[in-house]
């Protein structure tokens, strides 16, 4: 059993340049950090007893014969990119409800890219990881998504994160003394207002409107 741990992100400058749209005619940055709450994944390949080749649950609970009839769209391409079609068993934990606006759906899709290359006996670099994550969110499903959460969660830690050039992205990282990373977060204060959105459905509009 692969168990997988993912952190979500909080980002302090840039968000918005990190859209291809944007950074691909006029490169884009952003100064983010990955924070202290996560998304859990345990993943195992399923005993061929039961009735079902595939179980998924997050807050729901599929349970399918086939790949394609698997709803939930990050768990589906994310296995067909990696080519695993033996029937596996998901369990998702999360640190946080959705549509908190701490990249929560591209931690997912990283943990749960990471948790099948991980059942499949290939652990990839953290550049491998956060690429396949936007070619599954961006191009596959086709969610208006930026490509900071996914970079973000598959690097971890205080990074200035360059987008845009033959690379689509770079990651430096911030190195602070231990001092000096105490005073920064001794003024930050991380609340949850009880609201929530989909970032996709404003990133639309963001998107139509950036030419």
């Amino acid at each position: 059993m692969i168990i997988c741990r993912t952190p979500t992100r909080i980002s302090f400058f840039g968000g918005g340049t990190d859209y291809p749209i944007w950074y691909r005619e006029n490169g884009g940055m952003v100064l983010s950090t990955s924070i202290n709450k996560y998304s859990y994944i345990t993943l195992r390949y399923l005993p061929k007893i039961f009735d079902y080749n595939f179980r998924v649950r997050y807050f729901k609970t599929e349970e399918t014969q086939t790949l394609d009839e698997i709803k939930h769209p990050s768990v589906r391409e994310s296995a067909r990119a990696l080519g695993v079609n033996k029937g596996f068993e998901m369990i998702h934990h999360g640190d946080l409800p959705s549509g908190t606006g701490l990249g929560s759906s591209s931690t997912f899709t990283v943990g749960m890219l990471h948790s099948l290359y991980s059942l499949t006996n290939y652990m990839p670099t953290k550049r491998e990881l956060a690429l396949k994550a936007l070619q599954v969110e961006q191009q596959t499903i086709g969610e208006s998504v930026g490509s900071q959460d996914q970079v973000a969660a598959a690097f971890g830690g205080f990074n200035r994160i360059q987008f845009g050039g033959e690379r689509e992205f770079e990651v430096d990282p911030i190195i602070l003394g231990k001092e000096r990373l105490d005073e920064l977060q001794s003024k930050l204060l991380l609340c949850f207002t009880g609201f929530s959105r989909s970032a996709p459905e404003i990133a639309n509009h963001q998107i139509r409107e950036t030419p």
